[in-house]
């Protein structure tokens, strides 16, 4: 069968690209699609195993690799511009309008979808808010657009075939949104990368791109006004912001390579993570080493660490890390310190076991008996 897969676009090698990458290592055959391409030839080869893409007209226009963002409102117009009409089977990898592409009835189409637009719908507030567009003509104009396009995103919403989920929480997100069940397939997490070490030093760590909705500034400014040592891990646009919340006792690294990372991560006390995420890799990578992880209690996190809130008695000794309620300091030092009076029940051995379930190899193979099986089922109907 021919087969092609399209994705929203590749920018970067970030969770989303490790996902196709995945899946093209299931199958090499993939003709590929996407609004915008700008990878380099290394991250070609790695992900679409040195394919080319076919691009829309956005990737024609000005800086519209690099600011293909500022072309929001044509999303929809350019997805649909493909004729993928020579193929039997279409999978989309989905965060933003993949998903919403044509195909005929006689055209099989499975969407792994990692989120529905989010700034069209549940983080449409926020996101208004932190780019300064609640008031005035362009935030008028950009209401508008994100109006338009939610129309245009639920209107779409029959178009797969079937629905794959990177998690419960999106699938639940995807059932408010769409109206549409989903199969719950966890994304692949590179843990044969990460070894346990037989050293815990007197640090805490947290390693994440910095943009508003991470969380970085809030954890940061939290363990300023402690006395524990934090290293922070990553580089973005907050990145100076964030500096000048950083007491003597918090350390940011800014950008620092593979290597050094994991030998960073795997020596931590435990790690840190104050995001609200629908999956959320760097918590499973800090498992993979051994490492227990104190996170916000909200989102797909539930699903990857197993732990408790402040106030439990007692913890399982299957425990891998520690939940706070809410996202704001008070509550975050409040599970710091609940988690250092419980210190002695994390098994280095057992947080790694939990990591394990969400490797590379068990996505693969998962993956591919699910679209397979689908196949079958769409077949016979």
């Amino acid at each position: 069968m021919k087969k092609a897969l399209i994705h929203d676009w590749y920018t970067v090698y970030g969770g989303a690209e490790r996902c196709v990458e995945s899946i093209t290592n299931i199958w090499q055959d993939f003709d590929h699609y996407s609004l915008v391409d700008d990878l380099s030839l290394e991250n070609r080869n790695i992900i679409l195993k040195g394919k080319p893409t076919t691009n829309s007209f956005i990737q024609k226009l000005p800086f519209g690799k690099s600011k293909y963002r500022n072309y929001l409102p044509l999303f929809p117009l350019a997805i649909e511009q493909f004729d993928l009409g020579e193929y039997e089977v279409i999978i989309s990898s989905s965060s933003s309008v993949a998903k919403g592409v044509l195909t005929r009835p006689d055209q099989l189409h499975i969407s792994y979808v990692y989120s529905p637009v989010r700034y069209a719908w549940d983080l449409y507030h926020q996101y208004l808010k932190e780019s300064g567009l609640e008031k005035g003509f362009k935030g008028m104009l950009a209401k508008y657009f994100l109006y338009k396009l939610r129309l245009w995103d639920y209107s779409t919403a029959n178009r797969p075939n079937y629905y794959i989920a990177i998690s419960k929480y999106v699938a639940e997100r995807i059932k408010k949104t769409y109206n549409k069940e989903s199969i719950i397939i966890y994304p692949p997490v590179d843990t044969k990368s990460f070894t346990i070490s037989n050293e815990t030093e007197e640090y805490y760590i947290t390693c994440s791109r910095m943009v508003p909705y991470k969380k970085i500034d809030l954890i940061v400014e939290a363990f300023s006004l402690t006395n524990n040592k934090l290293i922070v891990i990553g580089k973005g646009p907050d990145y100076q912001k964030i500096k000048q919340l950083a007491a003597d006792n918090v350390e940011l690294l800014g950008f620092v390579e593979k290597n050094k990372v994991l030998s960073l991560i795997k020596r931590a006390k435990a790690f840190i993570f104050a995001a609200e995420e629908d999956f959320g890799i760097a918590p499973i990578e800090a498992q993979a080493a051994g490492v227990p992880v104190i996170a916000y209690g909200k989102g797909g996190i539930l699903e990857t660490v197993k732990g408790q809130f402040p106030g439990a008695k007692t913890i399982d000794s299957s425990s891998t890390g520690v939940f706070y309620e809410e996202q704001n300091i008070s509550s975050l030092l409040n599970a710091v310190d609940y988690f250092n009076k419980n210190i002695a029940v994390f098994d280095k051995e057992t947080i790694r076991q939990n990591a394990q379930r969400f490797s590379v190899e068990r996505f693969e193979t998962e993956f591919k008996e699910t679209v397979e099986a689908l196949y079958k089922d769409w077949k016979n109907n």
